[in-house]
Formats: structure tokens, C-alpha cells, sequence
């Protein structure tokens, strides 16, 4: 088993800044890719951004240009640097595991809200 414990959301200003952490920790070995999803009221789960243990990296079409993932595998965190955050970011944003012929591991999420 994967646990996923994800820090950093918060209330931040349009047009301003957030850096989640998220940690993985139990039987992490094998751990291929890590990233973010987040869900807004309403909405269905959408890919943020993903970063494989090679550095390989995915972005949803509406953060490109804005958020930077990253990754430390000696320490299995993964990041996200969020800039220009716009109200439509605000969603809970979900921390993503996936190891090889495994389900996917899921956080408990961190809300982040950006004011107009």
C-alpha cells in the first residue's frame, strides 16, 4: 500500500501563487509516475499535471504555461508550482500515484480557492 499525504493548499489572490507537496510513503518502491488531478463542484476529476520517476512530464491544456511539476524521487515528493492562478483553479487538488499492473493511489486532497 501507497499513502499519499498532500500539503499547501490555501486562499490566494488572482493572479498569485501556491506550491503543493505531496509525500508518498508506505511500499513506494516501483512508484512510475506521481502527479495532480484536481475537481470542482460539478466537474469531473481533470489531469493537472503528471512526472514520471525519468522526469517526463504531463500538463492538462489549462495550466500549460503556468504550473511546473516536479519531483524528488530520493524523498517521493512531487510538486506543484502553481503561477497566474486564475478563479477557475479553484478545486480540490487530489495527489496521483501509479506503479505498474497496480490501481492508481489517490490523496485526501488540498482546497485550493483563488479570490477574484
Amino acid at each position: 500500500q501507497v499513502q499519499l499525504v498532500e500539503s499547501g493548499g490555501g486562499l490566494v489572490q488572482f493572479g498569485g501563487s501556491l506550491r503543493l507537496s505531496c509525500t508518498a510513503s508506505g511500499s513506494t518502491i516501483g512508484i512510475y509516475r506521481m502527479g495532480w488531478y484536481r475537481q470542482a463542484p460539478g466537474n469531473q476529476r481533470e489531469l493537472v499535471a503528471t512526472i514520471t520517476t525519468g522526469g517526463v512530464t504531463t500538463y492538462g491544456d489549462s495550466v500549460k504555461g503556468r504550473f511546473a511539476i516536479s519531483r524528488d524521487n530520493i524523498k517521493n515528493t512531487v510538486y506543484l508550482q502553481m503561477n497566474s492562478l486564475k478563479p477557475e483553479d479553484t478545486a480540490i487538488y487530489y495527489c496521483y500515484a501509479y506503479r505498474p499492473s497496480e490501481n492508481p493511489y489517490w490523496g485526501q486532497g488540498t482546497q485550493v480557492t483563488v479570490s477574484s
